[in-house]
């Protein structure tokens, strides 16, 4: 039986419109803003609360630059785009990070480290003293240039060594 002046009792009723609660909680963290931030180095990870992954970032994109123009093209030429879009793949990241943190998802096993490690500020403090001892003539890092190779020794021994140790847990 259908009434008079009401649609038949097939016809689909209209979708309800998209509210806040049909969505779900608002995350912190937009991972495209925190991207598209990134596109100057730091910006980003400022947004993302990191101020001393933004410094450093920032500080390695422009020693970067600096180095290529003034020290020796190669490495420093290779280290700007490198550095420049790890900046952004790592706000990205971040961002989830932290908005699957807001969900209650923990830490996740490939997100162990801290998003603000003494590592930064260390990294941040040995960058400005090797800057300042090279600007106050005591290390001539022109001279240095061929010995470049030795950094990516020992952090691939750092990555290997802390590779090695969370396998064994």
């Amino acid at each position: 039986y259908e009434a008079p002046g009401y649609p038949p009792a097939s016809t689909a009723l209209p979708p309800l419109p998209m509210t806040a609660q049909t969505l779900g909680p608002k995350l912190p963290k937009s991972p495209w803003l925190a991207m598209v931030l990134s596109l100057f180095p730091g910006l980003g990870q400022v947004y993302n609360g990191q101020p001393s992954k933004a410094f450093i970032f920032f500080f390695g994109w422009v020693g970067s630059i600096y180095g290529a123009a003034e020290i020796n093209p190669f490495p420093f030429a290779f280290l700007i785009p490198f550095v420049y879009f790890y900046n952004i793949v790592d706000a990205w990241r971040s961002a989830n990070a932290i908005n699957a943190r807001f969900l209650g998802a923990g830490v996740l096993p490939e997100q162990d480290e801290t998003f603000e490690s003494p590592w930064w500020g260390g990294s941040l403090v040995a960058l400005g003293l090797v800057i300042l001892l090279h600007n106050l003539g005591w290390l001539n890092l022109s001279a240095l240039s061929r010995y470049w190779p030795l950094l990516m020794i020992g952090a691939g021994g750092v990555f290997l060594w802390s590779s090695l140790r969370r396998g064994r847990r």
